[in-house]
């Protein structure tokens, strides 16, 4: 009784295990239905190979599936017995406590009987149904293979149907793979004749500056006096303060003096200007003779002996550049960038400087020499009367070359050298690259350190904005960006489009001496650990 009571708790289980996996099945086939038929409207194409795979994963998906309900049949019935065998042993002790009362309890007995032909015929008629589900789950499975033609033959229909959207699927991938390979094309020829044209660019460069000896330090302009002693700034200053205020007056500068020994600052936003309240300074305190009068005097004096000096220091400059024909009040302005200065560079000596290498450069080029040295000398010619006029000193400069009828190419030479408009003549192009090759040869300027680091950080955030970007790093004093960019974000095509975006950037937003490298480096790293 008790072995008929486990086989039944063990049928009971199965068929409800049976129970179970049979919708799971068919939750299993619906689900690959589906999956196959969403995968199949993505790729078209493969639509074929695509319904076998599905079909495939669905029948080993409803065979796992099977062989799960089997093993959890198993499993349960091993549980099962396990229970059945700890419940006998407490039974049959508590049949053993009271086998005097089977006697009295026949009656149960027989009624328990009856109950169990009952479970038995329940059993039986479970039997039979797990049997005809069985047979239902065949034919479930044969109607999915029908159902899996149908879809076939739908999906062929479909395919059929929807040709033109295949076609321009195509097309766009083909158009996609297209752009890729042009980009890369192009960029297999930009780095050519960009490796080509640097080689002819550095020789040309090299030669030029080789034959252009200059000093590696520029001058600055003074204007810190030194007195001999520290009575000689009461002096200065006079009886209430009258021979500073008439000194000050007569050179228009302020003069400072401060608690700094045996030193006097004179400041002003004329160069020239200073340099004449230096000169008068000098020679009164080497006179002794300090008041209104004298002051007036020399000071006259000093400004005779300026305009002679800056005549002679541009008629210098045209003679070492090696022209003529220059308008004598272009000479005199010439002369008074002696007494200016850009970044701690003389300007004097920065524009002699590049009338030499544009007149070198020209040479290599087979450019005219004549109008390349001419440009280069006169480029910076608004600087001298910058602080007077309004605008840049490159509108200012444009002015005066036409004010003293300067040849065209000349003028837009000027023009052009900070692009400010497009150089469309060798010429222009020769004078930007002497600009840029004196003015950023190491030593050659200085600049605060508080612009310095502002400059760096603009160029890293500018070179941040773009997407994509992980990090940047300005190097080489800021004449390098390094930007490393996300690889799952950006390719290598995009890297090189990326690159020539931010270099636009930078010259729309930012000023810099020189030029800047962009650097676009895309690293993709795989990593995994050995255990």
């Amino acid at each position: 009784m008790l072995g008929s009571l486990t086989m039944i708790s063990a049928i009971q289980s199965y068929v409800i295990a049976i129970i179970v996996a049979i919708p799971a099945l068919g939750v299993g086939v619906i689900a690959g239905i589906y999956v196959y038929r969403h995968i199949l409207k993505k790729k078209k194409l493969d639509a074929d190979t695509e319904f076998t795979r599905i079909i495939d994963d669905a029948r080993a998906e409803a065979k796992t599936i099977r062989k799960d309900a089997l093993l959890e049949i198993k499993e349960e019935k091993i549980k099962l017995h396990s229970e059945f065998e700890k419940e006998s042993k407490e039974r049959r002790a508590e049949i053993q406590k009271h086998e005097f009362r089977v006697s009295q309890k026949e009656n149960i007995i027989d009624k328990k009987e009856t109950t169990l032909e009952r479970k038995l015929e329940q059993v039986d008629r479970f039997a039979k149904e797990l049997d005809a589900r069985e047979i239902r789950v065949k034919n479930l499975e044969q109607e999915f293979e029908k159902h899996a033609e149908q879809v076939r033959a739908e999906i062929e229909r479909i395919s059929g149907l929807t040709a033109e959207e295949a076609k321009q699927i195509i097309i766009q991938e083909m158009q996609d793979e297209a752009r890729k390979e042009a980009v890369n094309i192009i960029r297999e020829i930009e780095k050519d004749a960009r490796e080509e044209g640097d080689k002819r660019a550095q020789n040309i460069v090299a030669l030029a500056i080789q034959r252009c000896a200059v000093d590696q330090s520029a001058e600055a302009t003074i204007s810190v006096v030194e007195l001999p002693s520290e009575d000689m700034k009461g002096r200065i200053i006079g009886r209430v303060g009258r021979n500073i205020k008439a000194f000050e007056s007569v050179t228009g500068v302020d003069v400072i003096i401060d608690d700094t020994p045996d030193v006097v600052t004179l400041t002003g936003f004329d160069p020239v200007r200073r340099e004449v309240a230096r000169l008068t300074l000098l020679k009164l305190v080497a006179d002794g003779r300090i008041h209104p009068g004298r002051i007036e005097e020399i000071a006259d004096r000093v400004r005779r002996d300026m305009d002679a000096t800056i005549k002679e220091a541009g008629e210098n400059a045209v003679y070492d550049a090696g022209l003529n024909g220059i308008h004598l009040e272009l000479i005199k302005l010439i002369g008074r960038l002696k007494f200016r200065t850009s970044y701690g560079q003389n300007v004097l000596k920065h524009s002699i400087e590049v009338s030499h290498l544009a007149g070198l450069l020209a040479a290599e080029l087979g450019a005219d020499i004549k109008i390349a040295k001419r440009a280069g000398l006169l480029h910076d010619i608004g600087k001298a009367v910058d602080h007077e006029y309004e605008g840049t000193h490159v509108q200012i400069g444009v002015e005066l070359a036409k004010k003293y009828r300067e040849s065209d190419k000349v003028i837009h030479a000027i023009a052009a050298h900070h692009n400010d408009i497009e150089p469309t003549t060798v010429e222009a192009i020769i004078v930007q690259a002497a600009d840029t090759i004196s003015g950023a040869r190491p030593g050659a300027r200085r600049e605060s350190i508080e612009y310095y680091v502002k400059r760096l950080e603009k160029l890293e955030n500018l070179a941040n904005s773009f997407a994509g970007v992980e990090q940047s790093f300005a190097i080489q004093a800021g004449r390098e960006i390094r930007v490393i960019v996300r690889p799952d974000q950006v390719d290598d095509a995009g890297a090189t489009i990326l690159a020539k975006d931010i270099a636009k950037k930078l010259e729309s937003e930012l000023e810099y001496p020189g030029q800047i490298k962009v650097n676009v480096i895309r690293e993709t790293r795989s990593v995994e650990f050995a255990k």
